[in-house]
């Protein structure tokens, strides 16, 4: 199973950008994605930006995200 966490896009540093998490901020390589800007969610899977997401697109999926945590704790 693969599993791709959705990220927004604060800083962008060449092929490196910094992507907040809900708070959690971290490296992600960018370099097979056109057109990353920064404010941009992107899914971030093993580090590696692998799809653009529009923002509600985005939105649902964190929603989904924190109900699957809130059921699992």
């Amino acid at each position: 199973m693969c599993l791709a966490v959705p990220g927004k896009v604060l800083e962008i540093k060449g092929e490196r950008a910094v992507v907040d998490f809900g708070g959690v901020r971290r490296e992600a390589i960018i370099s097979m994605l056109d057109d990353v800007k920064v404010g941009d969610y992107v899914l971030i899977h093993v580090g590696f930006a692998i799809q653009k997401l529009d923002i509600e697109e985005a939105k649902e999926t964190l929603k989904l995200w924190v109900s699957i945590l809130k059921e699992t704790t």
